[in-house]
């Protein structure tokens, strides 16, 4: 029997994936976006590793990091532990970038926000329950 908590949790991971694509549709952000946002989350990482936690193949990581490098939003330096490899390290640049586009995230949410009863309170609250699951490092 499924309790009430797993259904409102699932409903939960459902609805915040819905609200990603929307933003992500309505923002239009490039999906190196991702890649920034892990190298905050998680720190300098390799091609690899970046693709594991991201779910993607190491080729599209590869690409994707070239592009970023070109734009000066991270920095690809050799490994201080394995001269074979390097590490993806977000550069000043790549953190503005990623302080914009959730910037542009925020208006985004915030004009579907506005047309509903939602106060700034109940806000606060949802993310304070998704920061305390993800503080559990799923």
């Amino acid at each position: 029997m499924t309790s009430d908590l797993e259904i409102q949790s699932s409903e939960l991971v459902v609805q915040a994936a819905r609200l990603v694509r929307a933003v992500r549709r309505r923002v239009g952000q490039p999906a190196g976006i991702r890649i920034l946002s892990l190298l905050e989350e998680l720190g300098p990482l390799g091609v690899t590793a970046i693709a594991e936690a991201d779910r993607s193949s190491q080729p599209t990581i590869s690409g994707a990091v070239r592009q970023l490098v070109q734009e000066g939003w991270v920095a690809k330096e050799p490994d201080a532990h394995d001269a074979r490899r390097s590490v993806v390290e977000l550069t000043p640049a790549g953190r503005q970038r990623l302080a914009e586009a959730r910037r542009d995230n925020g208006r985004a949410v915030a004009e579907r926000l506005a047309r509903t009863e939602h106060t700034p309170e109940d806000v606060a609250h949802a993310v304070a329950v998704l920061r305390d699951v993800m503080d559990e490092h799923l």
